[in-house]
């Protein structure tokens, strides 16, 4: 492909995407496909010669289009949302045109120094002090790794990274029960292993209890084992619960233990001041995590990822092989000793364009929007009759359950109402186990969702209810 071929071909895609999200209300929200249909169509061999762009296009609309679940679609209230904005996706084009591979400050020095800065407004945004750096990571998961291995370190005295945690004493994690499976997925990877995760009972709200944390504590050091790290949810994954992040960092302060605090989600909204008392002791965690790439308007990949003393990460993942080897000076941080992988995209500069775009007050706003939509949406709810508003709104999520008089199997009944809707395509939800008993959750915060799309969405819930009664 000449560069004007794609100059052209440039200009239809651009056009395509702007149509794409003009339209995409007209769009199922979920694709609705047997498993193989997608690879059923596609060819058991690469062609042996390249092949137009208009083809390669037309069966990308033609073949996998179909096969898409629509995140941006403003219908869509399943998991968290997976948000972008027109001005992420434009600096997205440039990153990829860019192409920059950008593990040191040599190889990139604007990525790296604007990376410094991004994080430096976000911290700021969410009332971080100054105590704290940040990095850009791809995930969520990956963070709350990095923050595992900064615990471990710390918790062996540098045995971690050295010799590994073989004949020493085990390290231990603690965490909610309602935590996200990462933090079990990440002791395994970091050879804390599953077994030494003690996930703490959660009260009604499902916030962690304080009194089973330091007694599982106190158990652990009788036994002679190391308490190593706590992970604090500010906005769980099943219905948004907010564990005491105060109590959880006098507990980590007095025991000596990291705290690393997961607001993937929910972290974004401490943008809004009057919300930022929900967080209150959140300066004293050792690292925190938040994805824009959830709720502020940034596309996937882009985790931002705070610690407090990033020394003890680098000290556990630093190596510097001759090929390496640079003269960067030593106050621009060498963000390759912050991540698992030495390669790094450039994911600084979709922040850089989405904070600039909207400004500060217009993410607030943006955010106000959906908790406002989600409280309008728990009184319909707590209004009509057979429906029971389970959990929430914590923030923009809430949870509720289809309840009609005479049903024996209220599960059974939740679970069909949530693959009649789902299938349906015209919204998509999905469920989570709440008090023992199956509920469906209802996340708002897509990019283009307002208050018409959720009322919408709930009118066709009680639609498909009214269906299943018949």
């Amino acid at each position: 492909m000449d560069f004007e071929e794609f100059r052209r071909n440039g200009h239809d895609f651009v056009t395509w995407m702007a149509d794409y999200l003009g339209q995409i209300e007209g769009y199922r929200v979920r694709a609705k496909l047997e498993p193989g249909a997608i690879l059923a169509q596609l060819p058991d061999e690469p062609p042996h010669s390249g092949e137009a762009m208009d083809q390669v296009f037309a069966d990308f609309i033609r073949i996998l289009l179909p096969g898409i679940t629509h995140w941006q679609h403003p219908r869509f209230l399943a998991y968290f949302p997976a948000n972008s904005s027109p001005p992420s996706v434009l600096a997205e084009m440039l990153t990829a045109t860019l192409g920059a591979q950008c593990m040191l400050w040599e190889t990139s020095p604007a990525a790296a120094e604007l990376e410094q800065r991004v994080m430096e407004w976000l911290g700021g945004l969410v009332g971080l002090g100054p105590g704290f750096t940040g990095s850009i990571q791809d995930s969520a998961s990956s963070a709350t790794l990095l923050a595992i291995i900064s615990a471990a370190e710390r918790a062996s005295g540098g045995r971690f990274s050295r010799e590994g945690l073989a004949g020493g004493p085990r390290l231990i994690l603690y965490c909610s029960a309602e935590a996200h499976s990462s933090v079990e997925k990440g002791a395994r990877i970091a050879g804390i292993g599953a077994a030494n995760v003690r996930k703490i009972p959660v009260d009604q709200n499902g916030a962690m209890i304080t009194a089973a944390l330091r007694g599982a504590i106190r158990t652990d050091r009788n036994s002679g084992h190391v308490p190593a790290c706590i992970v604090g949810c500010f906005g769980t994954t099943g219905i948004g619960a907010i564990d005491p992040i105060e109590q959880l960092s006098t507990i980590a302060r007095t025991e000596g233990i990291y705290l690393h605090v997961d607001a993937a989600w929910a972290g974004a909204a401490l943008i809004l001041p009057e919300l930022r008392g929900l967080a209150a002791g959140l300066d004293g965690a050792d690292s925190i995590v938040l994805n824009p790439h959830k709720w502020l308007m940034t596309n996937f990949d882009c985790s931002a990822f705070f610690m407090r003393h990033p020394a003890e990460l680098a000290r556990a993942l630093s190596l510097t092989p001759t090929y390496l080897e640079t003269r960067a000076a030593s106050s621009i941080p060498e963000y390759r000793d912050w991540s698992i992988a030495l390669g790094r995209r450039f994911r600084a500069l979709k922040l850089w364009f989405v904070l600039r775009s909207y400004g500060s007050e217009g993410l607030r706003a943006k955010i106000r929007s959906d908790l406002a939509a989600a409280q309008r949406l728990a009184a319909l709810i707590r209004s009509t009759a057979d429906f029971e508003l389970t959990s929430g709104p914590n923030l923009a999520l809430l949870s509720f359950r289809y309840a009609p008089e005479g049903v024996a199997d209220l599960d059974a009944l939740n679970e069909t109402l949530l693959h009649v809707v789902n299938d349906g395509g015209f919204t998509y939800l999905t469920k989570t186990r709440h008090q023992g008993r199956l509920v469906i959750r209802i996340s708002i915060g897509q990019t283009y969702t307002t208050w018409r799309h959720v009322e919408e969405s709930w009118r066709h819930i009680q639609d498909c209810a009214q269906k299943l009664a018949r």
